[in-house]
């Protein structure tokens, strides 16, 4: 399964008193589907999934599956720690409509390869949906190997990885000995042109939200063959890429589709508005000064 190039990590809207805004859904999916968005990732690490409760992400599934209908992909974030209560979100989200859903690797726990392998294949199981894997050795402080990701591959709808791990040479590794139909997808901005290099499909994306054209077209010009205007346009987005992680993800995101005026948007404690030191650095890279 191809979910396009590039895919989305969407914030969740909260209101100032922390509540799920769901008038904002609507207009935040509009502006992201119309500067290049192929999917959608729904309740991941950016839209905030420790804090959202079982009811609001299953809400955010559907609605946003509703708004979407067949203009994009959506992936439901199902994966937790715990292997019976992701099964279980799983399958309920398998009804929602969703056209995937993407697993995140346990943390906290740090079980060996042979317990990510059982957790993984365990919630594949759990539906007839096809299946990303997410390697974030940075938040969940162990790292999926890649003769792991390589048997998770053979599981039918196993269909892809997002790999954030940041080593070029395991990642070629896992693209060299995966079947063709198999993708892999950057997790880190920044690595998107690296890792398309070596064959990946694209990228699920943050700065996205707020420079989706450019990175399509940089995506786009890479795919075509043309290398150097794609290398171009990497160096010029890359600061930007990196800018939108001046603090803890996605605090510079929702205060830039604030000022905007996309949508008004607040993280949900333990996150903090962006501090003014931080938010003058968002200003210059993006021009607003």
């Amino acid at each position: 399964m191809n979910f396009g190039q590039l895919l989305t990590a969407m914030i969740t809207p909260f209101d100032q008193q922390g509540n799920l805004d769901k008038d904002a859904l609507e207009p935040l999916i509009e502006h992201l589907l119309s500067t290049g968005t192929d999917g959608i990732v729904v309740a991941g690490t950016t839209g905030e999934s420790p804090t959202l409760s079982t009811e609001e992400k299953l809400f955010l599934f559907q609605r946003v599956k509703e708004i979407v209908a067949d203009r994009a992909y959506v992936l439901a974030g199902t994966g937790t720690n715990d292997t019976r209560y992701s099964v279980e979100l799983t399958e309920k989200a398998t009804t929602q409509g969703v056209d995937g859903v993407m697993i995140v690797t346990p943390y906290y726990n740090k079980p060996n390869q042979e317990g990510l392998f059982h957790h993984f294949q365990t919630i594949a199981k759990a539906t007839h949906l096809p299946v990303m894997i997410y390697n974030i050795p940075g938040r969940c402080v162990i790292n999926m190997d890649p003769t792991t990701i390589v048997r998770l591959s053979s599981i039918p709808n196993v269909t892809s990885v997002k790999e954030a791990s940041g080593d070029i040479e395991q990642i070629a590794t896992v693209i060299e000995n995966t079947p063709e139909n198999f993708h892999v997808y950057s997790g880190d901005d920044s690595m998107t042109l690296p890792i398309m290099s070596v064959g990946g499909t694209g990228v699920v994306s943050v700065a996205s939200h707020l420079i989706g054209r450019d990175l399509k077209q940089m995506m786009e010009e890479f795919s075509a063959g043309n290398i150097q205007e794609a290398a171009t346009l990497y160096r010029k987005l890359l600061p930007k890429m990196k800018g939108c992680f001046v603090a803890p993800n996605p605090t510079p995101i929702k205060a830039m589709l604030n000022e905007l005026g996309i949508i008004t948007s607040y993280p949900r404690p333990p996150l903090l508005p962006l501090k003014e030191s931080d938010w003058n650095k968002m200003k210059q890279l993006f021009s607003l000064v």
